[in-house]
């Protein structure tokens, strides 16, 4: 099972390739800005917690809980970040799409939009799940706005869900989609 989830998705906008400990020093340019974890559950621009985070990402790739994959943009052949789909139940038929972070160069410039659509697509039509979910911070509008964009259902919130890295007890917001929305939503990805 790890073998499917050790895979690279590639689109004409962005390549998402296996994680890897190679990646850690182009990664870390891009997590020192603290302005990228103010909703963080870790805050990756302390020394020593971008490489916890890639260790914890591999291992739970290994036990097939997760895939993990640093984003290329691929129009300025650059890494832009690292994102997830994690949380994986294969009995329940569903995972979870997060911990994804970009570059503010890379924020708004629709390569977000491109690497959601590749995990949708990958998560229903090659892992075969019934339901993928997404979650932010209910402070986080810009999140919030964006899993709306692409057509994610606003479920509900969970309230003081989750300490993040300073200790702040978070109201949880969770997105989701259904596989068999998926026809639908796909069809209008980018309109």
């Amino acid at each position: 099972m790890t073998e499917i989830l050790n895979c690279t998705l590639e689109n004409i906008r962005v390549l998402l390739r296996p994680l890897a400990f190679t990646d850690e020093a182009e990664l870390q340019i891009i997590a020192n800005d603290p302005a990228l974890w103010i909703y963080g559950l870790s805050d990756l621009s302390h020394p020593g917690e971008l490489r916890k985070y890639i260790g914890k990402a591999l291992a739970d790739r290994e036990t097939a809980n997760c895939a993990v994959w640093t984003i290329i943009d691929k129009r300025t052949n650059k890494i832009a970040g690292c994102t997830r789909l994690a949380e994986i139940s294969w009995k329940d038929e569903r995972g979870q799409i997060g911990w994804t972070w970009l570059g503010k160069e890379f924020q708004g410039t629709g390569l977000n939009k491109a690497v959601k659509y590749l995990i949708l697509e990958y998560g229903f039509d090659k892992l075969d799940l019934n339901r993928i979910e997404l979650k932010a911070d209910e402070r986080n509008l810009q999140s919030r706005k964006a899993m709306k964009s692409i057509g994610a259902t606003e479920e509900g919130t969970l309230r003081q869900h989750m300490k993040i890295h300073d200790g702040y007890l978070r109201n949880t917001v969770f997105y989701s989609f259904l596989k068999s929305e998926w026809e639908e939503i796909k069809g209008r990805f980018f309109d």
